[in-house]
């Protein structure tokens, strides 16, 4: 599996979405490799802390994953030699967002997949010709779940698109005790803007959450609850972030709850559910698109108020999840929520084990993949393990 991790190091959900993966992957039986790539910043110190930030944060679970980073050579990393011989004998190589560029581990790969985790922007900048991060690739697999259906403003650029869930290993996320008293705290971890600006695609423009976030900024006062941002905003965002104080939002700094990932779950479960407002993008496309954080607040028995992407294909009720697309609706859904917080709690952990469980969801998309645990990366697997390339 390939993806950007190092190059964002200490943002702990982030690490956690591509963990999800490789760690329920290894529990089908696979053997896996996580394979990332870091430009020098010519500061070798710092380069090497987010070369090894996700070994460090493999360690604080208690799990070992070999992590290979091209253009590093810190200690306790499987080399580029060796991580090419592993890509070569794998059954796949699932690249995430096309991310990974370097011809060798392409060329390598036997079945080269790409994983769309942000629908509609990898699609929109082909069609636009502005950037193909789909080319070189020999399936196409995205977490839009209306991706190719009737609805659904998504460009398909004439391929065929494999639809999946988000993954949550339940084991890392077990459910977390709830207080039956009304109260507690609604929250999220998000950015603001996120690394991607918004397109203009057959004259519409599709934005970002910042952009569907201003239609919610009354719901604290309408509601009555409380809500907490971990929030990813620029401190020139002075506008936005006088509005959010202004209208009763507290805000915390991603990195004081969120640097590591032992930390980032704590917050998930000491909170009392999650709001999830989606970007632009994904509601006006109606893409389908579910949050791989919401999927851990699931599992930790945390009611989940979400922004409806065109979620009616998860079967969503009004418990555990629910979802919303105005502000009056929001307001309903907050008030419900506190109202039947043990209700809600209970129904939550069983959407998370019915949906998105990685011993469910993986498992379906690799036999659409045509892949089983059987996989030819065993022995290069252990080898690796052995040369002490494994967190």
């Amino acid at each position: 599996m390939a993806g950007s991790v190092a190059q964002r190091a200490g943002y702990a959900g982030h690490a956690w979405a591509f963990l999800q993966y490789l760690l329920g992957l290894q529990e089908l039986g696979h053997e896996v490799l996580f394979v990332d790539v870091l430009p020098s910043s010519g500061e070798p110190a710092q380069d090497r802390a987010r070369a090894t930030y996700l070994t460090h944060q493999l360690r604080a679970l208690g799990e070992r994953v070999p992590v290979a980073v091209l253009g590093s050579d810190a200690p306790g990393l499987v080399p580029a030699d060796e991580a090419l011989s592993f890509t070569r004998t794998a059954s796949a190589l699932i690249n995430v967002m096309g991310f990974l560029r370097d011809e060798r581990f392409l060329d390598a790969g036997p079945l080269r997949v790409f994983l769309d985790i942000d629908p509609g922007f990898g699609q929109m900048w082909r069609e636009l010709g502005l950037a193909d991060v789909l080319a070189g690739h020999d399936a196409h697999v995205t977490v839009g779940g209306n991706v190719g259906k009737p609805g659904c403003e998504v460009p398909t650029c004439g391929l065929q698109w494999i639809t999946t869930r988000p993954p949550v290993v339940l084991r890392h996320w077990p459910a977390a005790p709830v207080e039956p008293a009304d109260g507690g705290m609604f929250t999220t971890v998000a950015s603001w803007r996120g690394p991607f600006g918004p397109v203009t695609y057959q004259g519409r423009t599709y934005g970002l959450r910042v952009h569907e976030f201003r239609r919610f900024l009354g719901l604290p006062s309408r509601s009555g609850a409380d809500f907490e941002l971990a929030l990813d905003i620029d401190d020139a965002e002075q506008r936005d972030l006088e509005l959010l104080r202004a209208h009763g939002w507290r805000l915390r700094a991603p990195a004081s709850i969120a640097g590591d990932v032992v930390s980032y779950r704590t917050y998930v479960q000491r909170s009392a559910a999650e709001l999830l407002v989606a970007k632009h993008m994904y509601v006006d496309t109606r893409s389908g698109w579910f949050s791989d954080r919401s999927a851990c607040y699931l599992a930790s028995g945390r009611p989940v108020l979400a922004q409806d992407t065109g979620l009616s294909g998860l079967g969503a009720a009004q418990r555990g999840l629910v979802l919303f697309s105005d502000l009056d609706e929001a307001v309903a859904g907050v008030r419900d929520i506190r109202a039947g917080r043990v209700r809600h709690a209970v129904a939550a952990r069983v959407a998370a084990e019915r949906l998105f469980a990685s011993s469910v969801v993986l498992p379906e998309l690799l036999s659409r993949l045509a892949l089983t645990s059987q996989s030819r990366t065993a022995r290069t697997g252990r080898r690796i393990a052995r040369r002490g390339g494994a967190a």
